[in-house]
C-alpha cells in the first residue's frame, strides 16, 4: 500500500470531525485503514494482503502462495482489530508503523517526508502516538516537527496518559512549554470549530426556564449546615442561555453570597459572546482568551511540581433500580420533592478510576503538596502555607533507552516496556451511589425567559 493510497483511504474513510458537541475532539484523526461498506471479516483481509505486498516483491511464485493461503487470511477475526481504552481502533497484524518507527529511532530527515503522505495522529498498538514516542525518548527535534504540523496533543495512550502528561514526566520544562500552548491553541480551535453546531442545537432547542437546587451533604453532625448550596436559574432563549447564582465565593467554611449572572450571547461575535455580570455592583466583563508570558511559565511551575493525575469515570456496569422504602412491606419509593410528585431510582456501578504519577518530584516536593492538600481539607488556605510557585529547571534526563524498535512493537498490545523516567504510580478505585428523583408532572420547558 502506498503512501498515496494510504492518505485517500484516510480521507475517504477516516471519522467525521463533528463527532461530539461540547467536547474537544481529541482522538478523532486515527488513521484507520477500513473500509466501512465491509465486514469486519474482510476488511481485517485486505489489510492483512496489503500488508505482505508491502514486504514481498509480487512474483508470480508469491502469488500463488498468497491465492493458496487465501482461506487462512479470510479467517482473520475481529480480534485482530481491537480497541484501547479511549475508543480508538488499533492494528494488531495490520501496517507498520513507519511514522512512530522513525520517532523511536529519532530519524527527523525521514519524518520530515512522511508526515506529507502519512498520519500524524494515528496511535500504535500500545495506544501510543507519534508524539507519545517522541516526548517519552526525548527526541526534542521530533516533537517540535510533529507539534509544527498539529500533531493532537490532548490524546491518552492505553495506560491514559496524554503526551503533556510524559513530558512532566520526562522533566524537560521547553518541552513541556510547548506542549502546553499548543494543548491551549487546538482546544481553542476545536471549540470554534463546534461553535456552529452549538449554536444549530440551540436554535433547535426550545426555549426554557430550568431552576436546580444544590447542597453539600456530610455525616459529621452539623457540618451540612455550613457547607456550601445554592439555587441556580438558568434560562435559555433563541441562541442565549443565562445563569443565575449568588454563590460567589468558599473559603475558610464560609459562604460568600452574591449576585451573578453569567451570559452566552450566541448572536455576539465569539470574542464578545461570553458576559459576566455583578448585578449588585452594576459591572460586567467579557470574557476571552487572553494570556501572558507569566501566566504561562507560572502554569508550568505548578505543572512540574504537583502530582500527575489521570482519572477515567467507568460506567461499563452501572445499573439503575427502582429505590425501595419500609423495613418489613417493601415498596417503591414515591416522595414529595418541591410541589412535585417523584419516583426514586438508584444508581449503582459508578466508578472513578484514578492514577497519579510522581517520579518526576523531590521529597521537598512532596512533603509541601501533602501539607497544602491537608491544610486545605481543614478550611484554608494557599495564603497560610506561604506557596508561592518558585521557577522550576530542566530536571536530569533520564537514562537512554535500551529498548530496540522491534523489542517495544512486538510487546504484549497495550503493555509496552517502560520509555522515559521510572515510573512511580498509585492507582485507586472508588465506587459512587446516586439517586435520582424523576416526576412525569416537571415542567422541563416552558415559554418563560
Amino acid at each position: 500500500m502506498t503512501g498515496e493510497k494510504i492518505r485517500t483511504l484516510r480521507k475517504d474513510h477516516g471519522p467525521s470531525k463533528d463527532e461530539g458537541l461540547l467536547e474537544p475532539d481529541e482522538e478523532a484523526a486515527t488513521g484507520t485503514f477500513t473500509a466501512p461498506k465491509t465486514s469486519n471479516k474482510s476488511r481485517a483481509s485486505k489489510i492483512f494482503s496489503n500488508h505482505k505486498l508491502i514486504k514481498s516483491p509480487s512474483t508470480q511464485q508469491q502469488h500463488n502462495q498468497h491465492a493458496q493461503s487465501n482461506a487462512k487470511t479470510s479467517s482473520l477475526q475481529t480480534s485482530d482489530v481491537i480497541d484501547d481504552n479511549n475508543k480508538n481502533p488499533l492494528l494488531r497484524t495490520g501496517p507498520d508503523f513507519p511514522v512512530h518507527e522513525c520517532v523511536f529511532k529519532g530519524d527527523v530527515r525521514r519524518l520530515s517526508s512522511l508526515i506529507r503522505t502519512q498520519s500524524i495522529a494515528q496511535k500504535d498498538i500500545h495506544g501510543n502516538t507519534p508524539l507519545h514516542l517522541a516526548v517519552m525518548m526525548g527526541h526534542k527535534e521530533c516533537a517540535h516537527l510533529l507539534l509544527a504540523h498539529n500533531a493532537p496533543v490532548k490524546v491518552k495512550n492505553a495506560q491514559g496518559w496524554s503526551p503533556l502528561a510524559e513530558a512532566i514526566s520526562y522533566g524537560d520544562r521547553q518541552m513541556i512549554t510547548a506542549l502546553l500552548r499548543k494543548l491551549k491553541q487546538q482546544s481553542r480551535e476545536s471549540v470554534e470549530d463546534k461553535r456552529p453546531k452549538l449554536l444549530k442545537a440551540l436554535k433547535e432547542l426550545g426555549d426554557f426556564y430550568l431552576e436546580l437546587h444544590w447542597d453539600f451533604q456530610s455525616w459529621v453532625p452539623l457540618l451540612s449546615r455550613i457547607l456550601p448550596s445554592d439555587a441556580c436559574k438558568i434560562y435559555k432563549q433563541g441562541l442565549n442561555i443565562r445563569l443565575d447564582t449568588t454563590l460567589t465565593d468558599f473559603t475558610d467554611m464560609k459562604c460568600q453570597r452574591g449576585d451573578l449572572s453569567f451570559i452566552f450571547n450566541g448572536n455576539a461575535v465569539p470574542s464578545e459572546s461570553f458576559v459576566v455580570l455583578d448585578n449588585e455592583q452594576r459591572v460586567y466583563q467579557r470574557i476571552h482568551h487572553e494570556e501572558s508570558e507569566m501566566e504561562t511559565e507560572e502554569e508550568v511551575d505548578i505543572l512540574m511540581s504537583s502530582d500527575v493525575y489521570s482519572a477515567t469515570l467507568s460506567t461499563k456496569s452501572i445499573t439503575f433500580s427502582r429505590a425501595q422504602t419500609g423495613w418489613l412491606f417493601r415498596e417503591d419509593k414515591t416522595e414529595r420533592v418541591g410541589n412535585f410528585l417523584a419516583d426514586f431510582y438508584s444508581v449503582n456501578g459508578l466508578v472513578l478510576e484514578s492514577r497519579k504519577r510522581r517520579e518526576h518530584l523531590s521529597e521537598e516536593d512532596i512533603l509541601r503538596n501533602k501539607a497544602i492538600m491537608e491544610s486545605l481539607s481543614k478550611g484554608g488556605n494557599l495564603i497560610e502555607q506561604n506557596f508561592e510557585p518558585v521557577r522550576r529547571q530542566s530536571l536530569t534526563p533520564p537514562s537512554p533507552n535500551i529498548i530496540s524498535w522491534e523489542e517495544y512493537i512486538t510487546a504484549d498490545n497495550g503493555k509496552p516496556p517502560h520509555l522515559g523516567r521510572e515510573l512511580v504510580c498509585k492507582e485507586s478505585k472508588k465506587n459512587f451511589k446516586a439517586t435520582i428523583a424523576m416526576s412525569q408532572d416537571f415542567p422541563w420547558a416552558s415559554n418563560r425567559c
